[in-house]
Order: C-alpha cells, then sequence, then structure tokens
C-alpha cells in the first residue's frame, strides 16, 4: 500500500511541478512579451483542472506517507530527531506555497490586467521554486541531505 501511495505522491508532484515549470519557461515569457493577461489566464483556467488535484493528491498523501513513517503527530516538530528535518521543510514549503497561490487567487488574479502581469510573474516564479524544492527535499527522505 505504501508504494502506491509514494507513486501517487510522486506523480502528482510530477504534475505539479512540471505544469510550473511549462509555465515559468515556456507560457509565461510569452506572456510578459505580449503583455497579455488572457494568455496566463488561459493556460490557468486548463492546468488548474489537473494541477489542483495534483496538489491536493500530494498534501494527502504526502500526510499519509509520514503518519507511516512517524505515527506520532507531535513528533513530526521535534527538530533534535534528523528524520523530521524534511518533514518540517515540506510543512513549511507547503504553507509558503498556500500563503502564496492564496495572495494570487484572491489579490491579483481578480485585478489582473497588463499593469500587474509582473506581480503575477513573480508569484508564478515563487511557487514554481517552491515546487521544485518540494522535490529536493523529496528526494532527501531517500538520499538523506536533509539530515
Amino acid at each position: 500500500m505504501d508504494a502506491i501511495i509514494l507513486l501517487l505522491h510522486v506523480l502528482g508532484a510530477t504534475i505539479w511541478t512540471g505544469g510550473h515549470i511549462v509555465l515559468v519557461v515556456v507560457i509565461l515569457p510569452k506572456v510578459l512579451r505580449d503583455r497579455s493577461p488572457t494568455r496566463l489566464l488561459e493556460f490557468e483556467s486548463v492546468y488548474e483542472k489537473i494541477g489542483m488535484p495534483a496538489l491536493l493528491i500530494q498534501v494527502i498523501t504526502g500526510l499519509w506517507l509520514v503518519y507511516h513513517m512517524i505515527p506520532d503527530v507531535f513528533q513530526w516538530f521535534d527538530y533534535t530527531n534528523p528524520l523530521t528535518h524534511p518533514i518540517m521543510a515540506k510543512l513549511i514549503l507547503l504553507l509558503l506555497t498556500i500563503s502564496i497561490a492564496a495572495h494570487a487567487r484572491l489579490r491579483v488574479i481578480p485585478a489582473l490586467s497588463e499593469n500587474n502581469l509582473v506581480v503575477m510573474a513573480w508569484h508564478i516564479v515563487a511557487v514554481t521554486t517552491l515546487s521544485i524544492l518540494f522535490v529536493v527535499v523529496g528526494v532527501s527522505f531517500r538520499t538523506g541531505w536533509l539530515y
């Protein structure tokens, strides 16, 4: 069962991170060059249908995997245990991602125009960077980089 959960977690990460990398590398430069909020909103409307479920799957499966590794939730925050370092890092990355995404969704996107495309671009770059860091921290569970 844990192997299936891990597979779902990795697939979710692939969709979430890959989609954001495509957004930053392919879509965003065109959006900024053409000053076209419409092009950005079109990508978002398509990607959100698979990106948000992928993020939700990552959160659920990530919590499942951590719970099976350390069943006592309070122990997840025991900084003296090196095994908890990547757990805490992932939780911090999740909180940052949620904060930035919520700000974009509630403040920036409703007023998206040619005038604030750069603000939206910074949000996109930040979430993409965080998603890549999620992958790095996830790999550290197997490699021990953060222990």
